[in-house]
């Protein structure tokens, strides 16, 4: 007699109601020309099944799924007529190899376009930014142009005895959905990167999105790069590396300028600049709490300043010289690169004789060389110098009309978080992508392709819970049991763990463990999301 048998549902059909309203498996799809006949599941479900298994927060990796789904509603969360055993190793790398030739940030692009147009975002701004991501496996040995290096590079992560890659992402400004994303080489620079993004996909995305600036960190602010975005038509707001020599000129003039409070903990001065030869604004920001957490850090710099200073002075001492304009010379080197020594210092003879050992008695040196000796000290004035240019940085603008104010130049950089509060996701223990196990570059940048996806669909989500919750004027319980318009998608995700689908032997399905609060969330989003639950 057959007996009832349940399916652990969760979050999951928040996840799979949101790719369906969107979409998603469509979309996918139609690009890579559909599913084949004799096949079970589409790429499109398959990558639909790879999102449900990165935002399950089970820890394991993302490319292990067969077991994943075996105590899932698949027929609910993926489609009619799919079963477990068809989200199986050979179809998950066939589909990887199929968003690989397509081209991942292409069929990217036309998926975040979806989720912006769904979601009725107006997209001011845009923000650029990397990280990496390591890989335990070897470095690619061959030079083929067409797909990412696994290679050794800077490390985001602090581990740069590992090869990796780089992903490249670029998110709207209200929720943080990527709208673009671009895998790198391990050993690719930032500079480089983001010049050939805005070359080959700024007009195309600024076309899409209708954003009016681009907003980046100081690797944008590169003289080739905003020419380039300046004869685009594109606005940018970016942090000027403070190794320019313009910039270094302009934080040394900082105690004598007048500075205007912006906001709480902030205060600026405008300056204009043409560098690059584009007309810009440039905002002079002094930042309270950075002036603090570098004013701990000062004294530290300058005693580990100040012993580099005297080793290498040490070593300076050592050394002879021919002539004491040579001497004089090494000297003046030495100075010019301490940033918080001086010395008194002196050139002095030293004669040498033919023989080693004490002279004899009225004997005449065969040479004379010359030595450098002296005391080294620190000024108080090094110290108030550096104290007057703590806590300071710029950010530019080629926006150089009189709307754009102090504020809302600050806020608008500011945003910049928000992909940096992405990467922290996508690197997060739960989501188990610090590391990635896959061997082929080209299923690499597939991968990262699936990864920015769950990104889309968390932040996605998370916008849509908020912004129906205020529409209907509806109310979710906080972690303190207080009434609250604005949860986090990962706090949701918890207050449905619990909810399964118990299939009867008269093949009816019912929906258990169902609470008020869940209730609440789902009637919000709508008739998709019923669906799955009822």
């Amino acid at each position: 007699m057959p007996v009832p048998y349940s399916k652990i549902l969760d979050h999951h059909g928040l996840v799979a109601g949101f790719c369906h309203s969107l979409g998603f498996a469509d979309i996918i799809d139609k690009a890579l020309g559909g599913a084949a006949p004799e096949r079970k599941i589409s790429c499109g479900q398959l990558v639909t099944a790879m999102v449900l298994n990165g935002l399950g927060f089970t820890g394991r990796t993302l490319h292990m799924y067969s077991e994943y789904f075996r105590n899932k509603p698949v027929d609910r969360l993926i489609g009619e007529g799919v079963l477990p055993e068809h989200i199986n190793d050979d179809a998950l790398g066939r589909c990887l190899d199929s968003l690989y030739e397509y081209g991942v940030s292409n069929l990217y692009q036309q998926l975040g376009e979806a989720v912006v147009t769904k979601l009725g975002l107006a997209t001011e701004a845009l923000h650029l930014d990397s990280t990496s991501f390591h890989y335990d496996g070897q470095a690619t040995e061959d030079d083929e142009p067409r797909h990412i290096r696994i290679a050794r590079g800077y490390s985001r992560d602090h581990r740069p005895e590992l090869n990796q890659v780089i992903l490249n992402l670029i998110c709207e400004n209200q929720s943080g959905i990527p709208v673009y994303m671009k895998p790198a080489s391990g050993n690719s620079n930032d500079m480089e990167g983001f010049k050939q993004i805005v070359k080959a996909h700024i007009g195309s995305l600024k076309a899409a999105q209708a954003s009016r600036y681009l907003v980046a960190d100081a690797a944008l602010y590169v003289k080739e790069t905003i020419e380039d975005l300046d004869a685009q038509g594109q606005l940018f707001i970016t942090r000027v590396p403070q190794t320019l020599k313009e910039a270094k000129a302009l934080i040394k003039q900082a105690p004598t300028l007048m500075f205007t409070p912006i906001s709480q903990g902030y205060e600026g001065v405008s300056y204009d600049s043409e560098y690059g030869g584009v007309k810009q604004k440039w905002l002079l920001i002094r930042s309270e709490q950075a002036y603090k957490r570098e004013q701990h850090n000062l004294n530290k710099r300058m005693l580990k300043a100040g012993e580099q200073a005297r080793k290498d002075f040490k070593l300076l001492g050592q050394q002879r010289f021919a002539c004491a304009q040579d001497a004089q010379t090494a000297l003046i080197k030495w100075q010019d690169k301490q940033a918080v020594c001086n010395v008194n210092a002196q050139v002095t003879e030293v004669a040498v004789y033919a023989s080693a050992g004490r002279p004899k008695l009225g004997e005449l040196p065969t040479r004379i060389e010359y030595q450098i000796t002296g005391n080294l000290y620190t000024p108080l004035a090094s110290r108030q110098s550096a104290l007057e240019q703590l806590g300071l940085f710029i950010i530019a603008t080629n926006d150089v009309s009189e709307g754009l104010d102090m504020a809302s130049l600050l806020s608008s950089y500011k945003a910049q978080q928000n992909v940096e509060k992405g990467f922290r996701f996508l690197k997060s223990p739960d989501f188990l992508t610090s590391a990635i196990y896959l061997k082929k570059p080209e299923r690499i940048e597939a991968l990262l392709m699936v990864m920015t996806c769950c990104l889309m669909v968390y932040a996605g989500l998370e916008h849509q819970i908020r912004t129906t919750l205020v529409e209907k004027n509806c109310y979710f319980p906080s972690m303190k049991y207080k009434p609250e318009q604005r949860p986090t998608a990962r706090w949701v995700f918890q207050c449905f763990e619990g909810i399964a689908v118990i299939y009867l032997p008269d093949k009816t399905a019912l929906v258990a463990n169902l609470e008020t609060r869940n209730q609440t969330i789902i009637d919000c989003l709508g008739e998709k999301y019923q669906k799955i639950y009822s």
